[in-house]
C-alpha cells in the first residue's frame, strides 16, 4: 500500500499569480483541513478579495473546493526520501497526496480522533530506530531539507491516517482458515525454500499469517475505496508553475 500521509507546510516561493495561491487562500484551505467539516464554509467566507492578498505558494491541484500546494509536493518528496532513499514520480506524489486529502476529509466527516501525544512520541521513537544514533538522523534531515519538527508532524499524520483505514477496514477484513493454508502452503514456503531456511509448523505461524493476510486485505479494500472515491470528486490537476 502506498504512504497515505498528508505533508502540509506553508513555504514562500514566487510564482505567478495565474497559477498561485494567496496567503489567504492557503489560510483558508489549512483551516479547513484542521476543521471540523461544519467550519469549513466559515473558514472560506472569510477569504478577503484575491486582488488584495499576497502570493505565497503554487496551487498544483484543485479538490472539490480545496487545494494542494506545491510546497506540499516537496515535502512529500522529501520525505520520502529520508524514508526510502528517493520520492515518487511528481505524478505519483500527487496522487498520494489526493488519498491522503480523501482520507483526512473522511476522518473528519466521522469526526476520529487525533493521536494521543504518547501515540505520536512511540511512532517518532520507532522511526528514529531506524539510524544508528541521533546524530545520523539529524544528517539525514538535513540532506532531505526536513527539520525534526516536521519529521514529528508528518509521523504523526500518518499515524492518524493510517489508524483511520484500520478502524474502517479491518473489521471486515476477515481471513478464513482456506486462506492461511494457501498462503502456507505456496507463498510462504516457496520464499523459505528459495533462502534454504527451515519451514515451521503451520501452527507456529498461524497468527503471524493471519495478520499478514489481514493487512493486505484492509490494504486492498483501501484502495478499492479510493479509487471508487476519486471517481466522485471534482479533481483539476493545474499547469506546474515556471513549466517544471
Amino acid at each position: 500500500m502506498r504512504c497515505r500521509v498528508p505533508f502540509p507546510v506553508v513555504v514562500a516561493v514566487a510564482v505567478s499569480a495565474a497559477s498561485g495561491v494567496t496567503s489567504a487562500e492557503l489560510a483558508a484551505s489549512r483551516a479547513r483541513q484542521s476543521a471540523p467539516p461544519a467550519a469549513h464554509d466559515a473558514a472560506k467566507s472569510n477569504n478577503p478579495a484575491e486582488g488584495d492578498a499576497t502570493v505565497v505558494d503554487g496551487i498544483v491541484e484543485r479538490v472539490e473546493d480545496d487545494i494542494i500546494t506545491e510546497s506540499e509536493v516537496r515535502e512529500l518528496e522529501a520525505f520520502q526520501k529520508l524514508v526510502n532513499g528517493r520520492a515518487m514520480s511528481r505524478d505519483d506524489v500527487i496522487r498520494e497526496l489526493t488519498d491522503q486529502w480523501i482520507i483526512r476529509n473522511e476522518a473528519g466527516v466521522n469526526r476520529f480522533r487525533q493521536p494521543s501525544a504518547e501515540a505520536r512520541d512511540h511512532a517518532f521513537q520507532d522511526f528514529s530506530q531506524r539510524f544508528s544514533s541521533p546524530g545520523e538522523m539529524h544528517a539525514r534531515l538535513a540532506e532531505a531539507g526536513l527539520t525534526e519538527a516536521a519529521l514529528k508532524r508528518l509521523l504523526g499524520e500518518q499515524l492518524y491516517l493510517s489508524s483511520f483505514l484500520e478502524v474502517k477496514f479491518r473489521p471486515v477484513a476477515q481471513v478464513t482458515e482456506d486462506q492461511i493454508d494457501a498462503y502456507y502452503g505456496g507463498e510462504f514456503t516457496s520464499d523459505l525454500k528459495k533462502r534454504g531456511e527451515p519451514i515451521p509448523p503451520r501452527a507456529d505461524v498461524e497468527d503471524q499469517i493471519r495478520e499478514l493476510l489481514t493487512e493486505r486485505t484492509v490494504s486492498e479494500r483501501s484502495e478499492r475505496w479510493l479509487d471508487d472515491t476519486r471517481t466522485r470528486l471534482h479533481i483539476e490537476l493545474l499547469p506546474s508553475a515556471g513549466g517544471q
